[in-house]
């Protein structure tokens, strides 16, 4: 399937220029989409547009990654209420050089592949460019009407912040970059997110009266959930592709947890299965096993075999009440420690087990996992009470540091749906 019709069926179009369709049957197209490094990682949010490219790239035409080295200082304007705070210099590179890591587990750039993925930074194209030759050579060709008739920069305008003159040239560099990278290596096409058109836009206008040639455009909706919020959040904040900032766990649970409404969208932007076979999930599995299957492609995609395998080990432990002591044993020490930040911990002394501790001291003066040697007594007649996913069933059993998991861990239940992991220190 050739690209824009790909993208087509999956919604993914929302603006394209004219004559790009034929444009993209003359041979390998060469296409960018830029991302300033303003973060200190790349988020679901950013993964729309690098689906983009991994589309471009699966169709045979090439991709290209725009790290916005120069823009980035700036802060784009587009759609925002008020200017973005400044990042130092070093910030920024620090986030380049990660973001760039990230890149490369997730587009081709494998070396003598004839579409092979390439990254540039636009702070190449303005390092040694004074303030003189940009006015004189970009500046004058976009009149400042043409500038003010952006949507993205009306609205700024008529608010109450105002735009600054930085905030306002913004849209002059990202245009020339499009001029710059044309020139450099040969690119015809720019993507981005709708918010971006008037933007790319320029950078058109800019190459056809600079360098009287034609360039073209092809822009996504910006994406939406079902209940009108932004797409990219989560209860904890930004959903981050990197593991430090949200766990495998948390990145498989999003998508486990998702509206039933959204599953459909999110399908069609994130999977790289085929329109037949999409088609054919709707039609034939129910909606927590739809669920399932795109969790473990997509959380596999980012964060690997292994991550996923222990992303849905978690989950089982928390949410399969027949996940057994097998389950937990599979997990590592960093894994646990997530485990505590999802789950209460209470933190005990590790030198109650140093003589073997009671159990009824252990569950009440200990843990505060229950109130009372008394109600920690009637939990275990209930047959209510598990460590370590094994049940305690004798009122003088003791807990001791053979039970300690990765040495400071042991997990508590009572019940059913009271789950607590206890960290020893």
């Amino acid at each position: 399937m050739d690209f824009l019709s790909e993208l087509r069926w999956r919604g993914l179009i929302h603006d394209t220029t004219p004559g790009l369709e034929e444009h993209l049957k003359t041979g390998i197209v060469r296409g960018y989409i830029g991302f300033d490094p303003t973060a200190p990682s790349l988020t679901i949010g950013n993964y729309v547009q690098i689906m983009l490219l991994q589309f471009l790239q699966r169709a045979g035409h090439q991709p290209f990654v725009l790290m916005g080295g120069a823009t980035g200082r700036i802060g784009d304007p587009s759609f925002k209420d008020k200017e973005r705070d400044t990042k130092t210099i070093e910030e920024l590179e620090r986030n380049i050089a990660h973001q760039r890591m990230q890149f490369e587990r997730l587009i081709d750039f494998s070396p003598g592949k004839p579409n092979q993925a390439h990254m540039v930074n636009n702070y190449d194209f303005y390092a040694n460019m004074s303030v003189l030759d940009f006015l004189r050579d970009v500046g004058k060709f976009l009149t400042v009407n043409y500038m003010m008739s952006k949507e993205s920069v009306k609205r700024r305008i008529e608010g109450d912040s105002g735009i600054s003159f930085t905030e306002f040239s913004y849209q002059l560099l990202q245009g020339y970059d499009f001029v710059m990278l044309h020139r450099e290596h040969g690119i015809t096409l720019q993507m981005g997110g709708s918010d971006q058109y008037g933007n790319i836009t320029s950078g058109i206008e800019l190459a056809r009266k600079i360098d009287e040639t034609k360039l073209y455009a092809v822009t996504t909706p910006l994406l939406t959930k079902a209940d009108g919020t932004k797409f990219g959040k989560s209860e904890q904040g930004n959903l981050w592709l990197d593991a430090e900032l949200t766990t495998p766990y948390q990145f498989y649970q999003f998508w486990i947890n998702a509206d039933d409404r959204d599953l459909g969208k999110f399908l069609r932007y994130f999977s790289f299965k085929t329109q037949q076979e999409i088609e054919a999930l709707e039609a034939n599995e129910n909606v927590q096993s739809i669920k399932r299957i795109f969790a473990e492609e997509i959380t596999e995609r980012i964060h690997g075999r292994e991550a996923f395998e222990m992303a849905q080990n978690v989950s089982s432990l928390l949410f399969d009440p027949k996940a057994g002591a097998d389950t937990l044993m599979k997990l590592d020490e960093p894994t646990l420690s997530m485990v505590a930040g999802e789950i209460p911990s209470p933190v005990a002394p590790k030198s109650i087990l140093d003589s073997s501790c009671d159990i009824l001291e252990f569950l009440s003066t200990h843990t505060g996992i229950l109130s009372s040697r008394s109600e920690a007594k009637k939990a275990i007649q209930n047959n209510a009470i598990s460590i370590n996913k094994h049940k305690i069933m004798d009122m003088g059993a003791v807990v001791d540091a053979g039970q300690l998991l990765h040495g400071r861990f042991m997990m508590v239940e009572n019940g059913k749906k009271n789950k607590y992991l206890v960290q020893f220190s």
